[in-house]
C-alpha cells in the first residue's frame, strides 16, 4: 500500500511521502486559480491532482483545463449539473476523484478546497509531520480569513479544518473515506472517526493558509449559520453539558450574547424534534467522552487547580 517517496523539486535531496490531492469545486471561478498556482509552486508537488467540477456553470472548468494542458499531473473530472444542493455533494465529488487515483502508488491523500492559497513549503511541511509521527492519521493547518484566525486556546488542535485535510492512506481507507451526510459535518466525522480508531489527528499552527471566500458575511446568513452550528452539534452527538459551556463561550464572540443564544437554540430545537443522527452510536459515545475529558481539563485549569494555561472549549 505504501508508495514511493516524492522528491523535492529543489535537487531531490529531501524525500517526503508521495501524495495525491482531490479538490471538489463548484463555481469557483473567482478563487480556483490562486489555489492552482499555490499547488504548482510547491517544493514538493503531488503525484496527481484531480479537480472535480461538481456541475460548475461558470468559468471554473476553463481555468482548470488551461492548467491541466500544461501540467499532466493535473486532471479535470466533470460531474453533471444538478439543481439540488446539500453537504453530501462534497463527499460524492471527492469519491469521484478518489476513483481516479486509487490505483496509483501514494502514501497521503489530501482533500483541498478550491478557494485557499498557501506558501510554497506548505505540503512539504505537513508531509514531514507524517514522517515524524507514524501514528498520525490526519493533518492540517489553521486558516486565516480577512485577518481572522482561530484562537487555539479554545479550539482543540485535534480538530483539522475541512478546507484542507491530509490523510494517511491507510487511515483514510480504514475509516471508510468521507460519508455523504446531507446536513453537513462530513469533515468532522472523518477526523473524529480516525481518532476513535486509534489514529492521531493534528492541526499544525506553524503553517497557516489563506481562505479567500468570506463565510457568513451577511447578518441573515450569520444568524442561520449559528442556528445550524447548534443543530449540527446535536445530530453529531454533542453532550448537553458541553453545549451549555460552549454556548457561554460563544457569547464572548461577535455577535456576543445573540450568537451564543442562537447556537443553543439550534441545539435545543434539534433535540425537541429528535433529529436523526447520521452517525453510529459508538461515535456519539466517543465524542461525548472526549468532550467531558476536555471540559474537565478546562475547568481544572480555569479554577487554577492545574499547571496548564490552555482552555479547551471549542
Amino acid at each position: 500500500m505504501r508508495g514511493n517517496s516524492a522528491k523535492s523539486s529543489q535537487g531531490g535531496r529531501h524525500c517526503c511521502p508521495a501524495y495525491v490531492l482531490i479538490t471538489p469545486a463548484r463555481n469557483e471561478e473567482a478563487f480556483i486559480e490562486q489555489t492552482i498556482k499555490s499547488v504548482i509552486g510547491q517544493t514538493v508537488r503531488p503525484v496527481k491532482w484531480v479537480i472535480v467540477s461538481d456541475g460548475s456553470t461558470d468559468g471554473t472548468d476553463s481555468i482548470v483545463r488551461e492548467y491541466s494542458a500544461k501540467h499532466e499531473w493535473i486532471e479535470l473530472v466533470r460531474m453533471p449539473e444538478r439543481t439540488g444542493r446539500d453537504f453530501a455533494a462534497k463527499a460524492y465529488a471527492f469519491n469521484a476523484g478518489y476513483a481516479r487515483i486509487q490505483d496509483l502508488s501514494f502514501d497521503i491523500v489530501g482533500n483541498l478546497d478550491a478557494d485557499i492559497s498557501f506558501e510554497e513549503s506548505f505540503f512539504a511541511f505537513l508531509l514531514q509531520q507524517f514522517q515524524r509521527m507514524p501514528d498520525l492519521g490526519v493533518a492540517g493547518a489553521p486558516f486565516v480569513e480577512d485577518g481572522f484566525k482561530y484562537n487555539y486556546n479554545f479550539v482543540s488542535l485535534d480538530h483539522v479544518s475541512g478546507a484542507c485535510q491530509l490523510f494517511r492512506r491507510k487511515c483514510f481507507e480504514e475509516i471508510g473515506g468521507y460519508k455523504p451526510i446531507k446536513e453537513g459535518g462530513i469533515d468532522w466525522v472523518a477526523v473524529t472517526t480516525a481518532r476513535m480508531k486509534g489514529w492521531k489527528t493534528r492541526t499544525f499552527t506553524e503553517k497557516p493558509y489563506h481562505h479567500h471566500r468570506r463565510i457568513g458575511r451577511a447578518k441573515a446568513s450569520m444568524f442561520k449559520a449559528k442556528l445550524r452550528v447548534g443543530q449540527q452539534d446535536y445530530y453529531l452527538g454533542g453532550h448537553p453539558l458541553w453545549e451549555v459551556f460552549r454556548t457561554l463561550y460563544q457569547m464572548t464572540l461577535r455577535p456576543y450574547i445573540l450568537g451564543g443564544c442562537l447556537v443553543f437554540l439550534g441545539y435545543v430545537w434539534a433535540f425537541a424534534r429528535m433529529v436523526d443522527r447520521p452517525i453510529p452510536r459508538e461515535l456519539v459515545a466517543f465524542r461525548r467522552k472526549e468532550q467531558m475529558q476536555r471540559l474537565k481539563r478546562a475547568l481544572v485549569q480555569g479554577l487554577g487547580l492545574g499547571d496548564g494555561t490552555r482552555r479547551d472549549i471549542e
